[in-house]
């Protein structure tokens, strides 16, 4: 009995050590330089193969521009007849009034800045998948520790179970019992060791690195951050919200395509200046010129005028529906992050201490004779279901926090 005694107090203490250490220790190793969520973070942002296949639309927004800047080309013509004269040469220059030109390069501006903030929405959106895919590795990680725990615990049961049976103080049904529990915590605990390869295969190709190569994290899985005030969050929303964003640029956009719509009402003209050659017996050389504009009777350009003005006042009927629904996003974001931060502190504070002391206590029954192992399997096994359910919560609440932080559209830590 005196090591059943000593068994029972192993269990205990390793119970006891697990449940406070697995979830609030960092993961590190000393064989690889280690990935805190910063430097993921950074990762993500300069090696990302979507953000860097997005970031080749500025080069198309360039050679818009470039466009934009370029001029009419001059037409150079030349006649020959049997009539006279018999020989003729001209150039032709078009002449753009009304400011178009500018106007155009100010289109392709601002849909050059759209671009960017193409870019930069993306680039929200692989922080927050990469901060959630680090969280996700991390929580993996310590979901199968915690398996491994439970494990060695029904390990541990079952050679204390075979050691009464092998004495006669228990029947084989005990041992038959244990003999499952372990096999299930078993199942569990590469159930787990797979979903912890899985994770990191996630994380990987968000860093765009190769899936094969193991990876080694730094970092607490229950670090969740104090958001700040609400009304703070409210106020950063709305200048710098992606949908906000984007419906605004939109807008100057389409506002600089009515101003060009509007300009190029104006006809252009079309300048022809050269020369008649061989005309006997009136000259042998005679110059010649012209203008050309076209009359805005039929067509003044009202379709694009009638188009771009509806697409500007549905964009600014857009951005006011926005701006009501961006102050409802942050909220609801908000209060759920608080719910799961709350629900986090439970575990923390309450479910699990008071847990442990109830899977103590079945021991203590157990090992005096008082309950069957059914009791202490039973115990050990709501133990481990909360441990689960723990770090479950804190992997909602860092998922919480990333979708926050992009509703918002700034860093929040």
């Amino acid at each position: 009995m005196g090591d059943q005694h000593l068994l029972m107090r192993k269990t205990r203490g390793v119970t006891t050590i697990a449940v406070a250490a697995l979830l609030f220790a960092p993961v590190t190793s000393l064989a690889q330089q280690s990935l805190d969520l910063r430097s993921a973070l950074n990762a993500a942002q300069a090696s990302n193969l979507e953000l860097r296949a997005a970031r080749q639309q500025r080069a198309l927004a360039l050679a818009g521009l470039t466009t934009a800047r370029q001029l009419p080309n001059p037409v150079i013509g030349f006649t020959a007849a049997r009539d006279t004269p018999h020989e003729g040469v001209s150039v032709d220059l078009p002449i753009e009034l009304g400011g178009q030109r500018g106007k155009r390069i100010a289109v392709a501006r601002e849909e050059q800045k759209s671009a960017e903030i193409d870019v930069s929405i993306l680039g929200r959106q692989i922080r927050r998948r990469t901060r959630d895919a680090f969280f996700h590795s991390l929580g993996a990680r310590a979901q199968a520790a915690q398996a491994k725990v439970a494990l060695d615990l029904s390990t541990h049961v079952r050679d204390l179970v075979q050691q009464r049976y092998d004495v006669g103080d228990v029947a084989q049904l005990e041992v038959l019992q244990a003999d499952v529990e372990l096999a299930k915590s078993n199942a569990d605990y590469e159930i787990a060791a797979q979903a912890e390869r899985s994770a990191d295969v996630t994380l990987s190709a968000l860093l765009n690195r190769k899936i094969d190569e193991p990876l080694t994290l730094s970092g607490k899985v229950d670090e969740v951050p104090q958001p700040p005030a609400l009304d703070q969050l409210t106020a950063d929303a709305m200048k710098s919200n992606s949908d906000l964003m984007k419906s605004a640029q939109d807008l100057a956009t389409e506002e600089r395509r009515l101003s060009l719509a509007r300009a190029q009402r104006i006809p252009n003209i079309d300048v022809m200046a050269g020369a008649d050659f061989n005309s006997p017996p009136d000259f042998r050389t005679g110059g010649k010129g012209g203008l050309t504009v076209t009359i805005p009777l039929l067509y003044r350009g009202q379709g694009e005028i009638a188009l771009s003005s509806a697409r500007i006042e549905l964009l600014r009927l857009t951005l006011a529906s926005q701006r009501n629904n961006v102050s409802a996003q942050v909220a609801a974001a908000y209060y759920d992050y608080v719910a799961k931060l709350h629900q986090v502190q439970q575990y923390r504070e309450r479910i699990l201490p008071q847990s442990v002391r109830m899977e103590e206590m079945a021991e203590e029954s157990y090992q005096a004779g008082k309950t069957n192992v059914l009791t202490l399997i039973d115990a050990q096994r709501r133990l481990n279901d909360l441990q689960k359910a723990s770090i479950d919560a804190l992997i909602a609440a860092q998922s919480s926090f990333a979708t926050l932080e992009e509703t918002v559209g700034v860093p929040l830590d």
